[in-house]
């Protein structure tokens, strides 16, 4: 993962998967529960409705509770799907719970997909980060997502 600029991080990486495969995958609540929370977490899908204007509803629980989270042990977080381009794009948006302004706020993630010899190149930019949330952190939580994500594709 990169910051880029203040609040803009972006990360990727190579996944033996289709793309068509990889948008199934970021497009389906029960799939994303399984692959999106980093090491040490857990996920839970309330409500998940990919489709432009769609809401979703996730809360990912934390093996060991840290600052800045919805409540001792979990981030929760809802938000809308803005853009979806089968095999291609998805763009979100997510506003986290917190009563910690350095840890609150609404983030876009747009996830980009292509197409590459055997497999999908996937990359994530996420803008709006809340300041609370340090690079390394993030670089760690990103990456083992994506890593998440190749493992449940392969």
């Amino acid at each position: 993962m990169t910051r880029i600029a203040p609040g803009v991080d972006v990360a990727g990486r190579w996944i033996a998967a289709s793309a068509d495969a990889v948008y199934r995958a970021l497009t389906d609540g029960a799939v994303v529960a399984q692959w999106l929370p980093p090491e040490g977490m857990t996920g839970e899908v309330a409500a998940f409705d990919a489709r432009p204007g769609g809401c979703y509803d996730i809360t990912l629980h934390y093996a060991e509770a840290g600052p800045g989270k919805t409540d001792a042990g979990s981030d929760h977080v809802r938000g809308r799907f803005v853009e979806l381009v089968p095999g291609a794009r998805v763009i979100q948006t997510g506003e986290f719970d917190s009563d910690d302004p350095a840890f609150a706020g609404t983030m876009r993630m747009t996830w980009t997909l292509t197409a590459e010899a055997g497999g999908t190149r996937v990359e994530v930019r996420a803008e709006g980060v809340p300041s609370g949330i340090g690079a390394d952190d993030h670089d760690a939580g990103l990456r083992s997502s994506l890593n998440n994500l190749a493992a449940f594709l392969a």
